[in-house]
Formats: structure tokens, C-alpha cells, sequence
């Protein structure tokens, strides 16, 4: 019997460490569920309480709002939130990891390379 977690458990466990993240932000900010909601555009605060309890999943489209209203840099809470959304897509950017030049700037091989073997999954994924 193999040592991995099954994909679907696999996913549910990360969902739910989205949701402590997220609640974790939200209460660093003193708001409630509702504030934040309105702050973000979501009509119904029971959905910021779904995705908090990890059975609900925060649209990508509503990323930089969330950001912005729990005070995380848009690009780190998207990182995170990248990383337990799809942390295949995360581990193969490693985004923290690429080569850089002597000037700070991702080398654009670093970045081919990275980039090819996301289409390789992808297509692994899509069939």
C-alpha cells in the first residue's frame, strides 16, 4: 500500500489549512465574516465562512480584494493561496527557487524550463 495520501483527502486537508489561513488573516484585522465580505464583493458572509471551514474554495477573482482587505501583499497572498489550490503548479514554479542573473532578474531559461514542465503536467492533468 503506498505511503500517499489519496488526491481527494489530500485536497480536503489543504482546504481546511486555507481556511486557518484565511480565518487567521481575517481575525488578525478584527473583521467579522460580514465586514470582510462586503469588503471583497461576495454577496453571502456564509460563503466566507465555508471557505474558512474548507469546504468552499476562494474565486481567483477575488484574490487581490481579499488581499487588500486582510493587508497581505496581493503577490504573497496569491502564492499561498496557489500553493494549497494547486501545489503541483506551485512546487514546479517555485517561485522563491528560479534562477536569477546577476542582476536579480529571472534568467529566461530558468523560466523556459519551469514553464515546460507546467504544460507537461497540465497536459498529464487535461488529458
Amino acid at each position: 500500500m503506498s505511503d500517499e495520501m489519496p488526491q481527494e483527502a489530500n485536497t480536503r486537508l489543504l482546504r481546511k489549512q486555507a481556511g486557518k489561513w484565511l480565518r487567521q488573516c481575517r481575525e488578525a484585522q478584527g473583521l467579522s465574516q460580514r465586514e470582510l465580505a462586503e469588503k471583497v464583493g461576495i454577496e453571502y458572509y456564509s460563503f466566507i465562512s465555508q471557505i474558512e471551514a474548507g469546504t468552499g474554495r476562494l474565486p481567483i477573482e477575488r484574490y487581490e480584494a481579499y488581499a487588500e482587505a486582510v493587508k497581505v501583499p496581493a503577490r504573497e497572498f496569491t502564492l499561498k493561496m496557489l500553493s494549497y489550490n494547486e501545489p503541483t503548479i506551485y512546487r514546479l514554479l517555485q517561485i522563491d527557487d528560479i534562477a536569477t542573473d546577476d542582476r536579480g532578474d529571472v534568467s529566461a531559461a530558468e523560466l523556459e524550463r519551469r514553464l515546460v514542465r507546467l504544460e507537461q503536467v497540465l497536459l498529464r492533468r487535461n488529458g
